[in-house]
């Protein structure tokens, strides 16, 4: 036996027997502590199941399922649907982001881009990264300087032609009014194509003698069928390229012959309207807002040294319906039912009780996101007010197929796929429906690009464990 293995025994002999856990298997030691804490505006929603489906009259053909047996784990879910003021933050750091990467692209003074291989005291790990992977170095936008937009106080030149490139030119301007260009506001980002990841033609091809000579010992077979010889796991990077601003024309393109003009010039943008749910936002928008909420968390917890969470996102059909029930069994409404109305007469939600009189209710148009009393789990306005998005693709027959495991039916429609598989499921009802689209067990869809007057949406979070109380 030469040296080196006797060398190497010894240490491994001395590691072993120094060892505090006595060659007993204790897991890993060390290890972070962490404790559950509830996202703020959201509620917690605890494991449970329940029967998801048809349970009542169908007089208009919305409960298009089997009433089903279901489980779903826990999660948190938006205590009040998103309001125009939460989606408004979105909206200004997607403009924000712009402007500033407009500044660095443009090298106006104080406003360059933040890269590593520039930093004066870069730590090992940095500068690892920029000696063997120069090409993945993203320049990061510098957010620390102040955005001026006083026109009194532009700086220089360069930024006043950057910030005012951001406006509608003045062959555009009504009346000389200075306004954004919202069409200039969109938000680019990537999202992880687990589905397409997980289907058994996409696993990895492994190599490890590395017989074809590439010097790569693995390799992803989508992308081996399908575009190349070799890839990488960017092959389930899916791009998005979204507007972000609401479509405030939906306030008069969806209601015909109807006097709707207030609205779509200050619903959005008026502090009036701040507590108020954000509408005109297309599936794809909420998605994109989900994106957001969950990268802005994340970039907070990593710049305090803090354990990442799960993913913000819109909640599946079954995770909607369960919270909208509110712990009880077999109920027609949110609060119970079988009656839109309390023992006192009094209307429990924003819709159109009579025909010709939505005032009855106390509501006109969306009323403001705490109106009316909440549910069992104290969640406002889940039936009315706005009809929501969920996350899941809607096909009339998907109750007979989906899994009684926290179910769902997801379809990632491209442009070209048939319109039909561009449906998602809304539910809830809205300010303009009649109470039969209230009810829980009622499903419907709307197109996942487009963006009308009465939809909104509210964000969930799957919960880090079994139940709160293992905490």
């Amino acid at each position: 036996m030469n040296k080196k293995v006797l060398l190497l025994f010894g240490i491994a002999t001395l590691v072993a027997c120094s060892s505090s856990d006595h060659g007993e298997l204790t897991g890993t030691q060390n290890r972070p502590e962490w404790y559950p804490t509830e996202p703020y505006g959201m509620v917690y929603i605890p494991q449970g199941s329940f029967n998801m489906g048809t349970f009542d009259e169908d007089m208009p053909y919305t409960m298009n399922a089997p009433a089903k047996t279901v489980s779903v784990p826990a999660f948190y879910m938006d205590q009040t649907e998103i309001t125009n003021n939460e989606y408004r933050q979105f909206v200004y750091w997607v403009r924000d982001s712009l402007v500033r990467f407009r500044l660095a692209e443009a090298m106006v003074e104080d406003y360059d881009y933040t890269d590593f291989s520039e930093m004066d005291e870069p730590n090992y790990y940095q500068e690892y990264i920029a000696m063997n992977y120069p090409d993945s170095m993203q320049r990061n936008i510098n957010w620390d300087p102040f955005i001026e937009w006083d026109t009194y106080r532009y700086p220089s030149e360069e930024y006043t032609e950057v910030i005012e490139g951001m406006y509608l030119p003045p062959e555009e301007q009504f009346m000389g009014g200075r306004m954004l260009d919202s069409r200039q506001l969109n938000y680019v980002y990537f999202w992880l194509n687990k589905q397409k990841a997980a289907q058994k033609s996409n696993r990895v091809i492994y190599d490890y003698n590395d017989e074809d000579a590439d010097d790569e010992y693995f390799s992803y077979r989508d992308y081996v069928q399908d575009t190349r010889a070799e890839s990488d796991r960017s092959s389930f990077f899916e791009k998005e390229i979204i507007n972000v601003y609401p479509d405030t024309l939906s306030w008069i393109h969806d209601l015909t012959y109807s006097f709707n003009e207030p609205q779509h010039d200050k619903y959005f943008w008026h502090p009036a309207f701040d507590e108020y749910p954000v509408v005109g936002v297309s599936w794809q928008q909420a998605k994109a807002f989900c994106n957001w909420r969950t990268r802005y968390r994340v970039e907070y917890l990593k710049d305090n040294e803090m354990m990442f969470e799960h993913e913000f996102r819109l909640p599946t059909e079954s995770e909607w319906e369960y919270a909208g029930r509110g712990g009880k069994e077999l109920t027609v409404y949110p609060w119970g039912g079988p009656y839109a109305t309390n023992s006192s007469g009094c209307y429990l939600a924003n819709f159109k009780p009579m025909r010709g009189n939505l005032i009855v209710d106390g509501g006109y148009y969306p009323v403001k996101t705490t109106a009316y009393s909440p549910n069992g789990y104290n969640l406002y306005c889940m039936a009315g007010n706005v009809s929501e998005w969920t996350s899941s693709a809607y096909d009339e027959a998907s109750y007979y197929y989906i899994s009684d495991i926290s179910p769902d039916y997801q379809y990632n429609a491209t442009e070209d796929d048939d319109e039909t598989q561009k449906r998602k499921v809304i539910r809830g009802g809205s300010w303009k429906d009649v109470a039969q689209f209230l009810q829980l067990g009622t499903r419907d869809y709307e197109y996942q690009d487009t963006a009308k007057c009465y939809s909104g949406f509210r964000t969930v979070q799957p919960f880090m464990g079994r139940d709160a109380g293992d905490f």
